[in-house]
């Protein structure tokens, strides 16, 4: 006569029961946890479209060295250089750290690895891959208006 195979027996009233009771528990869990864990994750926010933005007056932002201007979601370093105004992309393409204006040097310069552009906005040391994005300046009155370039 064959002896039974002990991992092949019938299950129990007592385990299923038991397999029951994990199976509700972790269900009831699962439908507590899941909108505690939504309500707490920020929701997402669509790209604000915008064409054009004013950074200020003109009289103003020729006595700073540099301004940060918010272009929809994007900062914008604005740069007061001569007679003329530019604007660049404010996010080290490294690693998204805000970059500001080394008037000293001429250097767009990003603190976190010593990113460095220069005044057209090519990165001309440290670990940035490519350039800062351009934007357009448009002097309208006393206004200083930045726009995207094309």
């Amino acid at each position: 006569m064959e002896k039974p195979d002990p991992k092949n027996k019938p299950t129990s009233r007592r385990g299923f029961l038991k397999i029951l009771g994990m199976t509700g528990i972790t269900a009831f869990s699962a439908s507590v946890l899941y909108p505690v864990f939504s309500f707490l994750r920020p929701p997402r926010q669509r790209e604000v479209e915008v064409s054009m933005v004013s950074a200020g007056k003109v009289a103003d932002l020729k006595k700073e060295d540099f301004k940060i201007v918010r272009f929809g979601n994007e900062p914008v370093i604005v740069i007061p250089s001569d007679d003329k105004f530019l604007a660049f992309s404010a996010r080290c393409t490294h690693l998204d750290c805000t970059v500001q204006y080394v008037k000293e040097k001429h250097v767009i310069w990003c603190a976190c690895h010593n990113g460095k552009y220069d005044l057209t906005g090519r990165n001309i040391s440290g670990p940035p891959p490519r350039p800062l994005s351009k934007f357009k300046t448009i002097i309208k009155g006393d206004e200083l208006m930045i726009a995207k370039t094309a």
